[in-house]
């Protein structure tokens, strides 16, 4: 019995002997590549092996990082909206082949023929042959999108819907609005914002998302940052609006990590909302792109992940998960760049070899 305690005393202090070295080369990486604050956690199915937050939450600040800050999630917010959507498909609120102008008609006559026959499985797995558009594209104004929240998205995707679609065929078409569609689909599939049905689920799983600019809400929360280092000041951005259903939830670290978890327990066979073929095919189903998920080999481990990435302007996102190794990695930055992004590479790296991943 002695033997056995000593054992788990050593297990536990090897454990964290080993975070703390993670920790400091975590930061050593966080100052090298110009990152004021990184948040990254390592999770199984049912437990956080290592999370910390290290650095500052606004550059050249007082205002130390903390584990429960908040940070935009960009792109990620896919697989929280994909999810969102297999939901609502498992409750036979919506079906996967249903047309976007089943749902929505009036829009049809002015659209571009070519979109008239996609549908919620092609807007969620970007199989529709639609252009890219993001925050950065001058068209349509402000002047031309009026009305509400909702409005706007209905606006800004009859507007798109109207413009000339892909030319080149492709495998996988990235592009942002095929996630506006899809989160006005759901809208009319259920009567409820998008932002009512994100809150329903996070209620549900016991997470905290929200939307837009996490220090628009409390001034105390992370900064996003752009290349120049430049901190983002508190203010709405109409384009975050649209793409609402695109790019725009912000989330803590710990709470995402219980998102994950929830993954790693599906792709595990854990679930008992969907089976484990089910997770599986969200996951890695589809070539390149699932239903809101990369996929992928390491190249060095040889192992299989999905993953996600998010670049929304001012922030750095992070997510790749290993079903063989029951592994979870996840990384967050309040500053978006090349440099940054090259020193999140080599921190995931790091964090793999260690884990065996």
């Amino acid at each position: 019995m002695k033997n056995i305690f000593f054992s788990f005393l050593f297990l536990i202090l090897f454990n964290n002997t080993n975070a703390q070295k993670n920790s400091s080369f975590v930061d050593s990486i966080r100052v090298k590549y110009n990152i004021p604050e990184v948040a990254y956690a390592v999770i199984s199915a049912d437990s956080i092996l290592e999370i910390q937050a290290l650095g500052y939450q606004r550059i050249n600040s007082k205002y130390k990082a903390k584990i429960d800050d908040k940070f935009r999630l960009g792109s990620i917010t896919k697989t929280v909206t994909s999810y969102l959507a297999a939901l609502l498909v498992k409750e036979g609120k919506i079906k996967w082949d249903t047309k976007f102008f089943d749902l929505y008609p009036e829009l049809k006559a002015k659209s571009n023929p070519a979109t008239y026959n996609f549908t919620l499985q092609d807007f969620i797995t970007f199989r529709a042959g639609i252009n890219t558009w993001s925050y950065g594209n001058d068209t349509p104004t402000q002047e031309e999108i009026k009305g509400n929240n909702q409005q706007q998205r209905y606006e800004f995707i009859a507007w798109f819907l109207q413009q000339n679609p892909a030319t080149e065929k492709q495998v996988v078409y990235w592009s942002n609005p095929s996630y506006v569609a899809a989160g006005l689909m759901l809208e009319k599939a259920t009567g409820k914002t998008y932002e009512s049905l994100v809150k329903e689920l996070g209620k549900s799983l016991n997470i905290d998302f929200d939307f837009g600019q996490p220090n628009l809400k409390d001034k105390n929360q992370p900064w996003g940052h752009d290349e120049n280092l430049e901190p983002e000041k508190p203010s709405l951005n109409y384009k975050l609006n649209w793409l609402s259903s695109a790019g725009n939830i912000n989330v803590s670290l710990p709470d995402y990590c219980k998102f994950t978890q929830m993954q790693l327990q599906g792709l595990l066979g854990k679930s008992k909302v969907f089976t484990k073929e089910e997770f599986e095919y969200m996951h890695y189903g589809l070539p390149e792109f699932s239903f809101g998920w990369n996929s992928e080999i390491n190249e060095k481990s040889k192992l299989k992940y999905s993953f996600h990435n998010g670049n929304p302007g001012t922030f750095l996102t992070k997510v790749y998960i290993c079903k063989t190794i029951n592994k979870a990695f996840l990384l967050f930055a309040n500053v978006q760049s090349e440099e940054a992004d090259k020193g999140l590479l080599l921190i995931l790296e790091e964090l793999q070899n260690k884990y065996g991943g």
